[in-house]
């Protein structure tokens, strides 16, 4: 199925969102749009229809950002770094 990686998208969307929930529409020429439910009202439009690709990409640039893990080493490591600038 086409859309795995669009749904895909918008599941990680909505795990990073924690008060509003997102979705994902397909039409009916192969292209998808992302909406914003709201609640009893009818769903938000936020994007234009795009192809799987451009909508993956403006998924996962879209919403709050996931902050980067960064390890002990990876601070030791700019530390040094810093020190020898």
């Amino acid at each position: 199925m086409r859309s795995t990686r669009a749904t895909a998208a918008v599941e990680r969307l909505n795990a990073r969102s924690s008060e509003v929930r997102y979705s994902m529409v397909r039409t009916a020429e192969e292209l998808f749009y992302l909406t914003q439910n709201a609640g009893f009202e009818a769903p938000v439009k936020l994007s234009d229809a795009l192809e799987l690709d451009d909508f993956v990409r403006f998924v996962n640039a879209y919403g709050p950002q996931k902050p980067k893990r960064i390890s002990k080493l990876d601070v030791a490591f700019e530390k040094q770094l810093k020190k020898k600038e």
